[in-house]
């Protein structure tokens, strides 16, 4: 039974908030937040800038289902971020709706079907490759071998067979460089372009290589053929509101915003799940147990994904403790009330799954690490916006099916593969996503000798 929460909204004064962030930085504001609001509606002051931070799941209905039309994506991380993504998937309006329909029937469960064998096989080949790399008992970074090992099935998936791997791997970098420069500009919304800022100059600079990169592939591919099932294709097949087709900016926007929803959680993902993993050794037995039974000693094939159920359960609670998309900012177009809280035009409505996956009256001990929560029994009887990793609502990340499908073979492959352990702890640091504060390093030790010929 849920606490009623009606009509209650906490406020944190700007003493508070800096007091609590001279206490272990913004994360730990953050933690001790969702420790102590249990679900209320709390308004953050910020000195001119007082945001509501809302978290209860029925709050979050209100919001996501009920009144979306009175928050759309205005906030300043949107602006901010439309630099680099645009205004199409990751945008709203008549661009957003075209591309949403556009990558919705691109990344469907009939996509995942027809491309299982490729997905499949780009797996192996990213295991095989870093098994190749390794040297020894020297460890390797995480951050980055999961990311390429991300990179090496999307490559395909969004590009065909137009794109070098080394190129994707270049594109990936520029667009991580690219968001990581927008933190000030998405802090400090009221100051002018024409007034630097701290990352302007290296946004642009990253921004010149995307371009650089992407409209020479996407220019090539309008020119030829587009028999592919692969993302450039579709969005080439595809068109705008306007019933024309969309243009080489809409297709570099979208593309983008893809790898930055799609690319980079996928990696944050993967490196938590690492670090989870040297902490719980019984659910690390688990995992590798069946892997070995689904995968034998063959590679990975598309239907094991869906045999793979103790894996997606352990993914899904990964998702849950580290919530990439820990915040996610509306702006109210109209005064609204939000279950007795007064909601004044223009206020900044922030959507917070990192505070919702820990409310005690919604999870059985949230802070303990407990993938069998996501027994399909267990599921069954959770509001449906207990849990967003993906989001909710008109915006609900079209890749979902994509991303599981992908993270759940990577994991079972490696597992399959290897003894892998993490050999530091990192804390949790809240950037554009929910990163790691330093690298992960991991100690991979092959289980069986490499097949060669």
């Amino acid at each position: 039974m849920a606490t009623d929460v009606s009509g209650r909204v906490r406020a944190v004064s700007l003493r508070q908030v800096l007091a609590g962030s001279s206490r272990g930085g913004p994360f730990a504001l953050i933690d001790r937040l969702s420790r102590q609001s249990r679900g209320e509606i709390i308004r953050l002051g910020l000195g001119p800038f007082r945001p509501f931070l809302v978290s209860h799941p029925e709050h979050l209905a209100h919001v996501l289902r009920g009144g979306e039309e009175n928050y759309p994506r205005g906030a300043a991380m949107w602006k901010a971020l439309g630099r680099l993504t645009g205004d199409g998937i990751a945008g709203q309006g008549p661009r957003w709706l075209a591309s949403r329909d556009i990558l919705r029937s691109a990344l469907s469960a009939k996509y995942l079907h027809e491309n299982g064998e490729q997905i499949a096989a780009s797996v192996a080949a990213g295991v095989e490759d870093l098994e190749r790399r390794l040297s020894g008992d020297r460890p390797v970074d995480a951050g980055v071998e999961m990311t390429r090992m991300v990179y090496r099935v999307i490559n395909p998936a969004f590009f065909g067979s137009r794109f070098p791997q080394h190129d994707c791997e270049r594109l990936g970098a520029a667009i991580a460089a690219a968001l990581s420069s927008l933190v000030w500009r998405m802090a400090l919304p009221g100051v002018p372009h024409a007034v630097p800022l701290p990352g302007d100059r290296a946004f642009r600079r990253a921004n010149r290589t995307v371009d650089d990169l992407l409209h020479p592939v996407i220019g090539a591919a309008r020119r030829g053929s587009r028999d592919g099932r692969d993302l450039i294709t579709a969005l080439l097949n595809g068109a705008g509101a306007d019933g024309e087709p969309l243009s080489d900016d809409h297709v570099s926007d979208d593309i983008v915003a893809l790898f930055v929803a799609g690319a980079q959680s996928s990696s944050l993902t993967l490196q938590w799940l690492w670090v989870v993993l040297s902490e719980h050794p019984e659910v690390a037995g688990r995992l590798r147990e069946e892997a070995d039974e689904v995968l034998g000693q063959g590679p990975p094939r598309p239907e094991h994904a869906r045999r793979l159920t103790y894996t997606q359960m352990v993914l899904s609670e990964v998702m849950r403790v580290y919530s990439m998309a820990w915040a996610v900012a509306r702006v109210a177009v109209a005064d609204d009330v939000i279950d007795g809280v007064e909601i004044p035009a223009g206020s900044t409505v922030v959507l917070s799954p990192y505070l919702t996956h820990r409310l005690p009256d919604v999870w059985q001990r949230p802070l303990e690490f407990m993938p069998e929560r996501f027994a399909k029994e267990r599921v069954r009887g959770r509001h449906p916006l207990a849990y967003l990793p993906f989001g909710a609502g008109r915006h609900q990340c079209v890749g979902q099916a994509f991303v599981m499908h992908e993270v759940t073979l990577i994991v079972a492959c490696l597992m399959n593969r290897f003894e892998v352990r993490a050999l530091n702890r990192p804390r949790p640091r809240l950037g554009m996503m929910l990163e790691p504060d330093r690298p992960v390093g991991l100690k991979l030790t092959p289980r069986r000798p490499r097949a060669t010929g």
